[in-house]
């Protein structure tokens, strides 16, 4: 790096290419002596450049204070306070010090110039229009300033002067102005033409004309008042008659559910519906066109509405209808649509009270899916758990679960997966249960899942996955007794033998079946979930659930599936065989 290359170093460097290429002493001296004036012409070259830069600094140094005196005379005494304290140190401390005060004083003598120049500049004005030299519009020549005097006592002078002419003026221009900028933004909301309403009053209240040159008459401001006054009135009567028309428009678009682009393009009618008269002040907001085109529209959406009314209730009952099998409500959808048909043919009621009615009762429909939710959620879970607990079985009773087929390392991942869910099934359950009871009492309602009450589903549930396992036990006890059979024929000394090559019975061992009835004479398996009823409930009945994933999910719900979820024992299978060759005379016992 450069950083690392310093003159010892590169010395070291060039006495190594003389040793390498074999340079005399003398040339080598030589070559050195050439180093040394070179560093001395170099040194003498800075101390020129050195000494040029002080004289340098030392005459700006001069020239400042000279300005600096001369600002503090035009600036006035007041300004002495800001000079510079520190007159020593080095050259460039000192200019240091002064640039700052400097620099403020020029700003601040540039500012009061300028002060000086616009109050000149009206004075002179203000003279030429009260003596008559000045024609209207004309401008006056920019005043010359003396930039000796600039001290405030002068302009204090100045301005005294300026306010002595100003009395007369003043206020009426000001008046003046002030009228014509509310005929100005008066116009723009309205959609009126300003420079014809304005010039109406007066020629010189155009926009071209500058504003001192504006006529402050009598009769200019009474006429200004007036007008001002008409155009406030026709203001609050357009707004008056734009409200009530955005109101309607509301009230129709509400009625017939009308989408937001279609009300989008009426923003500028309804923006101002609760605006009062002076919130109103975008331009064109009251023009009469805007007016008219609102009328248009109101008169086609109340030709439209009655045509409309059947399309648009039949469209609310359908979102009830969602909300409830969301929820997993059972409805009569049937009976709601005849009766919203009725009244509508009937035209009994109101299309907008028909409607409020409907959102009542979607308002009333999301609170009681929303009250529902903690517990669906929970069912969901309970059913998906089922749902594995139903594989794992299947996979148990597989032989070939553990060769090493493809996809099956997978299958056992999921199985370790399963057999964690399904331990959680009774805490799950129970605190189900717990949830269902306290919904049940806060509301006093039974808990229906599908039409069918959960508290039931939960309870048959639970008395099933009993069964089971008192099934699973009696089985385990079975398969002991058999072992001990068949070890006492095998190690009995004249009891008969067992052929290994015998051929397995076609009777299988007592386990669950995969219908949910068990050989033992176990009833069959109770129906938990709501497919027969929904099946037989009759027409125009809609339940709830995804019913892409419910034809899926039934087939291994708690219901269809509590009594055939039960695993299997792992050496059930292999026994069968063993199993058939005992006598069938033997005895078996129901208990080891």
């Amino acid at each position: 790096m450069a950083g690392d290359i310093t003159c010892g170093s590169l010395l070291q460097k060039l006495q190594f290419i003389w040793d390498e290429v074999g340079e005399s002493e003398e040339d080598r001296d030589k070559v050195l002596y050439q180093l040394d004036q070179e560093c001395l012409d170099v040194y003498k070259r800075k101390v020129d450049q050195a000494t040029n830069s002080r004289d340098l600094l030392i005459q700006a140094l001069d020239d400042s204070k000279i300005e600096l005196a001369r600002l503090l005379s035009a600036l006035g005494e007041k300004a002495i306070a800001r000079t510079p304290e520190k007159t020593t140190g080095t050259i460039k401390q000192q200019l240091a010090a002064i640039a700052p005060t400097l620099e403020q004083l020029t700003k601040q003598k540039n500012e009061r110039k300028r002060e000086f120049v616009n109050v000149q500049s009206q004075i002179d004005q203000i003279c030429g229009e009260i003596a008559g030299t000045i024609e209207v519009g004309e401008q006056v020549t920019t005043p010359q300033v003396n930039e000796d005097d600039l001290t405030l006592e002068r302009l204090e002078d100045f301005r005294s002067q300026l306010q002595e002419l100003e009395k007369e003026k003043s206020n009426r221009l000001e008046k003046v102005l002030e009228y014509v900028s509310m005929v100005h933004d008066l116009c723009t909301v309205l959609g009126m033409d300003f420079l014809s309403t304005v010039t109406e009053v007066h020629p010189s209240l155009d926009d071209s004309v500058g504003d001192n040159c504006k006529s402050i008459s009598n009769d200019t401001l009474s006429n200004l008042d007036k007008t001002v006054a008409t155009l406030n009135e026709d203001k609050k009567l357009r707004l008056s008659k734009l409200q009530e028309l955005a109101g309607q428009l509301y009230d129709l678009w509400d009625l017939m559910d009308a989408p937001k682009e279609e009300r989008r393009m009426f923003d500028h009618v309804t923006c101002n519906r609760s605006a009062s008269v002076d919130e109103v002040t975008a331009p064109g907001s009251l023009a009469l066109d805007l007016i008219e085109q609102a009328e248009v529209e109101v008169q086609r959406l109340d030709q439209l509405k009655y045509s409309k009314m059947k399309e648009i209730a039949f469209k609310k009952q359908t979102e009830l209808e969602d909300i409830y099998a969301g929820a997993h409500i059972v409805i009569d959808t049937a009976a709601a649509h005849e009766k919203i048909l009725a009244l509508i043919e009937a035209g009994n009621i109101e299309p907008s009270e028909l409607i409020a009615d409907m959102d009542a009762q979607i308002a009333k429909a999301k609170e009681e899916a929303l009250s529902r939710k903690d517990i669906l959620d929970k069912v969901e879970r309970w059913m998906s758990a089922c749902e594995e607990e139903s594989w794992l079985e299947d996979y148990n009773r597989d032989d070939n679960r553990y060769n090493s087929s493809r996809g099956a390392h997978l299958n056992l991942k999921r199985a370790e997966k399963a057999r964690i869910l399904v331990n959680k099934i009774p805490a799950l359950v129970e605190t189900l249960v717990a949830k269902t009871r306290a919904w049940e009492e806060n509301r006093g309602l039974s808990f229906m899942y599908d039409g069918v009450p959960l508290l039931a589903m939960l309870d048959e549930y639970v008395m099933l996955r009993q069964e089971r396992e008192e099934e699973k036990k009696r089985m385990r006890e079975q398969k002991r007794y058999i072992e001990q059979q068949l070890n006492t024929d095998h190690e009995g000394p004249f009891g008969s033998r067992v052929s290994p090559n015998r051929p397995a019975s076609s009777k299988k061992a007592i386990g669950p079946k995969l219908n949910g009835s068990v050989s033992n004479g176990t009833p069959p398996n109770r129906r938990l979930s709501i497919s027969g009823q929904q099946n037989g409930g009759g027409h125009g009945v809609r339940s709830g659930g995804k019913d892409s994933k419910k034809d899926t999910v039934k087939t291994a719900s708690p219901g269809n599936n509590a009594a055939a979820a039960a695993p299997v024992g792992v050496a059930a299978t292999a026994k069968e065989d063993a199993a058939s060759q005992i006598s069938v005379s033997d005895p078996v016992p129901s208990t080891p």
